[in-house]
């Protein structure tokens, strides 16, 4: 069997072929990184071997480890009192991980914002440890908005309050983190993340899969502040409890070696070619508004976007045709265009561009370019 992989062009070849990818995760990476990781892959400088095969106990693994953190710690201005994990399972696994620490054998319930499918699950597998209460509810109107404060009904006291800031399915996005109170703020930033500031003070645990913005999946990064690791009780299993792998230095057991390496190398071209997250969020605003001017002219009569104006994502835009039987057209159109994983999700349907860090503005441009040719010519 011939595999379609089987035949290796050269880098050159390679670039060149490159196609715009608006896939929501694993997405895009860096050009600069891939090329990087592609100089050193056989034999990282001064290791001597490739970084799929050194200990993750190894020297080099641990100036690795230690760069990524300080890395993440500069851009989001860490403070020392909140600790760094690099984990795996994805933000499924922390679905869990977080109600198994901070809501089992708890008197209070914890309280869930549910703006779009990934919030939605967390609340499903939270449920499972204890009480869950739905503070606000947009599966009504499917997920067009997030709620404004005065909307939130929270109890008096919850273990923790958890919402998505970005969801990647329905492409709804805060623009400030919700006002909830004393009770800890936890949330999913895994189609944001470092995308742009945040204030990391404001949350007891901030957690993401880097598959969409800061690297391969398998990796997951959690931020979560020491007040919030004393809740995590001791009889939790190992590999399920923040405080173990915070002892251990993300070394519980044995991390993803490369995930982490590549998640270095995306810190450092953030800090150093995109120019910080500040630089990182005026690109992003700048990439989504070429396709929602689009969206926005004609008043809807041939592209209708899914968000409402004032919650649409920066990440992730979502719209539809009007004409739903021109979609196949439009996407078969896209790809000799070498624009590629625009469909939508099969919940929400039509499209979605996830247009993340790594998308370059050329990219957008194109498609903002086919999206009117296409209209005019239908």
């Amino acid at each position: 069997m011939t595999l379609p992989f089987d035949r290796q062009p050269s880098a050159q070849q390679t670039r060149e072929k490159r196609v715009f990818n608006f896939s929501p995760g694993p997405a895009v990476l860096p050009l600069p990184v891939l090329e990087e990781i592609q100089r050193d892959l056989l034999a990282l400088p001064g290791a001597g071997s490739s970084v799929l095969e050194i200990s993750h106990r190894s020297p080099t693994f641990d100036a690795i480890l230690a760069e990524a953190e300080v890395n993440l710690r500069e851009l989001l201005a860490v403070p020392d009192d909140y600790r760094v994990l690099f984990l795996q399972g994805g933000a499924s696994l922390q679905f869990s991980m977080i109600p198994i620490n901070l809501l089992r054998s708890r008197d209070l319930p914890a309280s869930y914002i549910l703006t779009g499918s990934w919030g939605s699950k967390a609340a499903v597998e939270a449920r499972r440890e204890g009480e869950v209460h739905v503070a606000w509810d947009g599966k009504a109107d499917n997920f067009v908005r997030v709620p404004d404060d005065e909307e939130l009904d929270l109890p008096p006291a919850s273990a923790y309050v958890h919402y998505t800031s970005n969801e990647t399915i329905q492409g709804v996005q805060f623009r400030r983190p919700p006002a909830v109170g004393d009770a800890p703020l936890v949330c999913d930033v895994s189609s944001d993340f470092l995308s742009g500031p945040v204030d990391v003070r404001e949350f007891g645990l901030l957690y993401a899969c880097a598959q969409k913005n800061a690297g391969p999946s398998g990796v997951t990064v959690v931020v979560v502040s020491d007040q919030v690791l004393e809740r995590c009780g001791d009889e939790l299993h190992s590999m399920l409890s923040y405080r173990r792998h915070a002892e251990k230095g993300s070394r519980l057991n044995t991390p993803n070696v490369f995930g982490v390496y590549v998640f270095l190398l995306v810190t450092r071209w953030l800090r150093d070619e995109v120019g910080g997250l500040e630089a990182a969020a005026e690109r992003a605003a700048a990439k989504s508004a070429l396709i929602y001017d689009v969206l926005d002219q004609g008043g809807g009569e041939f592209f209708v976007a899914h968000a409402e104006r004032e919650c649409r994502s920066h990440m992730n835009v979502t719209f539809r045709l009007r004409r739903p039987e021109l979609e196949e057209a439009f996407v078969a159109g896209a790809a000799e265009r070498d624009l590629v994983s625009i469909k939508g999700h099969r919940s929400v349907g039509g499209f979605r561009i996830s247009a993340y860090n790594a998308m370059p503005a050329e990219g957008v441009e194109r498609l903002r370019d086919y999206m009117l040719e296409f209209r005019k010519a239908h």
